[in-house]
């Protein structure tokens, strides 16, 4: 830094403040430090700004099911909000979720050191695991009810020093409540639904928005069928759907199943949407460009991500854990879905 002010022919406070953005320097000023940085190739050395500030600005994601879809978009919305807030983000991702697996990601955090975890925990085994763990930083979760929401939300809570809880949510149920609405607007009344894994505390609550919605319209649910996220899973419970001839409309809980189920249906000599509707879930990029394009629920994974990292640097740089909300899903009607 003292090179940086030599070669600009400011002191080195100045310097300091331009890397720090301060307003107080002047345009010139700001633009011959700027110039001597870019000359000499200067980089901030973080561990020395860590041993004088006491904080890394670094942040430790911990995440199970990162191969899926939600939980992947969960990980790419925390780290577009990590680094716009000028935090490094260090990834760990479990193959299997152990208590000892668990803890010795963590640990691995903690020497680094990071200011603050994020975990994303689709599981409730992972949940239960975390509960008996002290962490010595604040740890927000991604990946089960909150905000009041019960089981019903895939969000996030913040655990810091003083106790304090925040929270954030998108509301799984409320996202399945829209896409059994449309359906039963256009007038279907045996809906099935393709779920996913029942250790899945997403899948568990859009199961419940499905049942609820139709309870709620005083029609008992059509047939439930199994899947595990993948679109084989999903080809395979549209094969049972067609042979079965019960419903004139599935809500698969997420695109990829919904796709595989598109293919069994063409398969069976159905057409979608003139035979049967199909409502996916996630609105991933290629929902778009299915055949026909996917009527689905869009979760909002950036603004998920922007929310559990303000909660959790409130509670970094503030001491107290932000205030909760709940997003809102969104339903996109696209093609696959028509009058019964």
């Amino acid at each position: 830094m003292e090179d940086v002010a030599r070669l600009a022919g400011v002191s080195h406070q100045t310097v300091s403040r331009v890397l720090n953005a301060h307003p107080h320097v002047s345009a010139a000023t700001r633009a011959r430090v700027e110039r001597a940085i870019a000359d000499l190739g200067y980089r901030r050395n973080t561990a020395a700004r860590s041993l004088v500030t006491r904080r890394s600005q670094a942040i430790g994601v911990l995440g199970a099911g990162m191969g899926f879809y939600g939980p992947a978009n969960t990980l790419l919305g925390v780290q577009q909000a990590a680094r716009e807030q000028g935090y490094s983000v260090s990834m760990a991702s479990l193959s299997r979720v152990t208590p000892s697996g668990i803890r010795d990601a963590l640990e691995h955090f903690m020497l680094q050191p990071a200011d603050g975890i994020v975990v994303i925990a689709p599981h409730e085994t992972m949940l239960a695991a975390l509960r008996s763990i002290d962490v010595p930083v604040p740890l927000v979760t991604v990946g089960f009810g909150a905000a009041g929401s019960g089981a019903d939300g895939f969000g996030a809570a913040v655990f810091g020093a003083d106790g304090r809880p925040g929270d954030v949510a998108v509301d799984q149920a409320a996202g399945a409540a829209h896409a059994v609405r449309h359906l039963l607007d256009l007038g279907h009344t045996s809906i099935a639904h393709i779920s996913g894994p029942p250790d899945w505390i997403d899948a568990a609550a859009r199961t419940e928005g499905w049942r609820h919605t139709l309870a709620g319209a005083g029609l008992a649910p059509g047939p439930l069928l199994q899947g595990d996220w993948s679109a084989g899973s999903g080809y395979r419970a549209g094969l049972e759907l067609a042979a079965s001839a019960q419903a004139t409309a599935v809500f698969a809980a997420n695109d990829q199943m919904a796709l595989g189920a598109l293919r069994a249906f063409s398969e069976a000599g159905l057409r979608v949407p003139e035979d049967m509707s199909v409502v996916g879930f996630d609105d991933q990029p290629e929902a778009a460009y299915f055949v026909p394009p996917l009527t689905t629920v869009n979760q909002g994974f950036k603004e998920l991500g922007a929310r559990c990292i303000g909660m959790l640097l409130a509670d970094i740089e503030g001491g107290a854990a932000g205030t909760g909300s709940v997003l809102s899903p969104g339903l996109v009607v696209r093609a696959s879905t028509a009058p019964r």
